[in-house]
């Protein structure tokens, strides 16, 4: 038998979420705005005994967890390098860059572990959201990769791969 490579691909329709977001870095910040997001994930690794490389409805239920928690929200990268943000009365987050100042219900926020709201680091968050969730599942074994895409709109994605071997 060959030494050859399977993968797994799950990129449904209903892995999506709509989110408003902005970039800002020094120097620069673009307006508040939004996309209607396209999750795609691919996975590689050795064939199971039971003929899986991993099972189609683990990936779509773990991913549909991971972005219902950002469907509808402004993403916020909490790690940025010129934005400021405060808590206001547990109700409200102020956001400020330089004189520009943003304030929004803080439950219609969500403050991610990053430092830009790219597609790039979307990508980023939300692999490594569900290589935790499949850890958690115990389903990591024999897997060599997982591999998510974020497309902002038709023909405009960013990828992001982590290997796990």
């Amino acid at each position: 038998m060959s030494a050859g490579k399977f993968s797994v691909v799950v990129a449904k329709e209903n892995l999506k979420f709509s989110a408003a977001h902005f970039i800002a870095y020094p120097g620069f910040r673009e307006p508040l705005h939004g996309h209607n997001y396209q999750v795609g994930v691919r996975v590689e690794g050795s064939l199971s005994p039971t003929g899986y490389v991993l099972d189609f409805g683990l990936v779509k239920e773990l991913v549909r967890e991971i972005v219902s928690g950002l469907d509808g929200r402004t993403i916020l990268p909490a790690a940025s390098d010129c934005l400021e943000f405060d808590e206001l009365d547990h109700r409200r987050i102020r956001v400020r860059f330089g004189v520009d100042e943003f304030v929004f219900p803080a439950d219609d926020v969500r403050l991610l572990p990053i430092a830009h709201s790219s597609a790039e680091e979307l990508a980023r968050y939300i692999c490594s959201e569900l290589v935790e969730r499949l850890r958690g599942r115990n389903a990591l074994s024999g897997l060599a990769c997982v591999e998510v895409s974020v497309a902002e709109a038709p023909g405009q994605m960013a990828c992001y791969r982590e290997s796990l071997a």
